[in-house]
């Protein structure tokens, strides 16, 4: 294998065939079966289908066969365990068996295919977002972090063991800033790849753009050449502008591709592969400012040369999407797995060896669920120890609730768990702007919904049942906005309600998620919920006119009011496409994490009580009649 850089200056555990069984150990999660079965990968695997081909040595011959598998979306998921729940990974329904998560399951399958098409006809690529995601990810990079205490990084530790060939960048890689993602990438045996990702003011690659691995499969000829290019997410620049504003820039995904895709054919490379975190559907979620973000399938139709797409960002199960691009008529084949470690995609090669380079003559892809197979047994063990750790972390008690709090109905109804959310951010943000000509203005809090599965329990509340509430890695931040401009923005949040007539059955879940022009749905944590002002949301009424006037202390908001709001640093970068949050000045930035302040408040005031700050300041109407009076 060589690896390319540019030539410029760098300037949730478990066995799927019983998932409700007894978990063993509370402080490990491992059941004994899980470890003991490992090896009856191969007969799982066949249950489910799984064609195997035999194992092949090289060939006399010009044809020959290889095997690409890839991962995407893992999101710190080593290992089949729920952290949020303290129990094995489960989402199963009456007569659906449940998926399962987890390095450690795709390592099992890795090792099966492996097995079936020979160790050298096989590479393993990732499409990104591998290091956050899970209380693990979270742990390593601000509670214990391996930048500070030295140790290597669980996910790191079993890519390492995999031997995967390349990994490339996804958006998440940045969240924890520069250096943290520096010293990943330091730890990783396979090069880490991110064309697009340049420094800033420049085209110069801050990552690995490309690899080209050999592979020997015929014997009377020379070794294929594959070239991975590694592609990640625009957005990254509005996500993650705190870490990366003035230091990294990403290019559009298609216009990057057309540049390197020569050049790697160029140094030899047969057959193309695009390892891109990035989506198929050719939208975005924010603005005309930047590149396209879900550009995978505009790759494939617009960039010559290209072969194989791996792609991911969406958290979607495509097993086989073949496009035939515009510019030379070939068929290129992209698959996208599921998300967590949930499916492994797999491409089958037949190549072709004719005036002196191999080619793709046909292709397939396909899915292998990691529900088949059970937790291989030294990927479990790789990672046993950093796992029990994160486990004791989230049983840690941090406030006693004087009552049971759920975010089950937090999309449609003022619920006190969210409203927690808002009073920690509005406390938080109070305390810094003591002192300052700010402090004279009222201060509203921006949450969403972020889990609907999310509570606290009456009595002891540990940083499990926080971490479950605030599940992205979010700072907080303040800005400054109008009463228009928060009118405005409360427009844009209910877009995320569906029209609803004002006889229609009160069936609220139905209600959410709509579509928008931006989107075919809208996601949970895209529904923003103010604290502080009072309003209601007309759901009978079209898009852009629901906003009742809003009040502030009992009296009517002015349009030229000003409030400082406090809101994450995902929605104040941009994220979601809101009006004016991104523009507006910022006050305050000190870089807290809102999980963290969360933990400390609750820490610091002991007790948990929603009298002393739960207030329904907002309801959802239907010609003016509250739908839940």
């Amino acid at each position: 294998m060589s690896d390319h850089s540019n030539h410029e200056p760098v300037p949730r555990w478990c066995s799927c065939a019983v998932p409700d069984e007894e978990v063993g150990h509370a402080s490990s999660g491992f059941t004994r079966r899980n470890v003991l079965i490992g090896a009856s990968a191969a007969t799982a695997l066949a249950a489910a289908g799984w064609s195997a081909a035999p194992a092949t040595a090289a060939t006399n011959g010009t044809t020959a066969k290889i095997t690409i598998m890839g991962t995407s979306d893992l999101h710190a998921n080593v290992v089949n365990w729920d952290y949020y729940k303290d129990a094995v990974y489960y989402d199963g329904k009456p007569g659906v068996p449940s998926n399962a998560v987890g390095l450690s399951r795709v390592a099992s399958l890795v090792k099966q295919v492996r097995a079936d098409r020979g160790r050298g006809n096989t590479l393993l690529f990732d499409a990104g977002d591998t290091i956050q995601g899970t209380p693990l990810g979270f742990y390593y990079a601000t509670v214990d972090p391996i930048t500070e205490s030295g140790a290597m990084h669980p996910v790191a530790a079993q890519m390492n063991a995999l031997e995967y060939d390349a990994v490339a960048l996804g958006n998440h890689e940045f969240n924890y800033g520069l250096d943290f993602l520096d010293n990943w990438i330091s730890q990783m045996d396979a090069p880490v790849l991110a064309a697009n990702a340049v420094h800033a003011g420049t085209k110069v690659p801050r990552y690995t753009p490309y690899t080209i691995t050999s592979m020997k499969v015929a014997k009377r000829h020379p070794p294929v050449k594959v070239g991975v290019l590694g592609l990640t997410n625009p957005g990254v620049v509005i996500w993650d502008k705190a870490n990366v504003s003035g230091k990294v820039e990403v290019l559009d995904l298609v216009e990057t591709a057309k540049r390197w895709v020569p050049v790697m054919k160029a140094e030899g490379a047969h057959i193309i592969v695009v390892s891109a975190h990035s989506g198929e559907s050719g939208l975005s979620t924010y603005g005309p400012e930047l590149p396209i973000e879900n550009a995978a399938k505009l790759v494939a139709e617009q960039v010559p040369d290209v072969d194989v797409i791996l792609f991911g960002h969406a958290h979607a199960e495509i097993p086989e999407r073949l496009v035939t691009n515009l510019v030379t008529g070939a068929e290129v084949i992209m698959s996208e797995p599921k998300n967590w470690g949930q499916r492994l995609s797999v491409f089958d090669l037949d190549l072709t060896y004719a005036r002196g380079k191999w080619s793709v003559a046909e292709h397939k892809a396909y899915l292998l669920n990691a529900n088949t197979v059970v937790d291989d047994p030294e990927f479990v063990a790789i990672v046993r120890d950093q796992h029990d750790a994160v486990v004791d972390y989230m049983h840690s008690k941090v406030a006693v609730s004087t009552e049971e709090m759920l975010a089950a109905e937090s999309c449609w109804k003022d619920t006190a768990i969210l409203d927690y959310v808002n009073k920690v951010q509005t406390e938080t943000v109070a305390a810094a702007v003591a002192g300052t000509p700010e402090a004279s203005l009222p201060i509203v809090s921006i949450a969403a919904p972020f889990n609907r599965a999310a509570s606290f329990p009456q009595g002891d509340v540990t940083i499990k049942d926080v971490a479950g509430l605030y599940i992205y890695d979010n700072t907080l931040m303040a800005s400054i906005l109008t009463g228009a401009q928060i009118k405005q923005y409360l427009e844009f949040s209910a877009e995320y309600f569906k029209v609803v007539a004002p006889d229609a059955p009160i069936e609220p879940e139905k209600w959410t998620n709509a579509a928008t022009p931006r989107s075919a749905f809208t996601p949970d944590y895209n529904y923003d919920q103010f604290s502080g002002v009072e309003y209601t949301i007309d759901i009978s009424k079209p898009v852009g006119q629901r906003i009742s006037p809003l009040m502030y202390d009992g009296a009517p908001v002015t349009d030229g009011q000003q409030f400082l709001v406090a809101v994450n640093n995902y929605r104040q970068s941009g994220g979601g496409g809101f009006p004016h949050i991104a523009s507006a000045p910022v006050v305050y930035n000190a870089q807290v994490a809102i999980r963290e302040a969360i933990v400390a408040y609750a820490s610091e005031q002991g007790t948990i009580d929603p009298a002393t700050f739960h207030t329904v300041n907002w309801k959802l109407v239907r010609n003016g009649v509250p739908v839940f009076p």
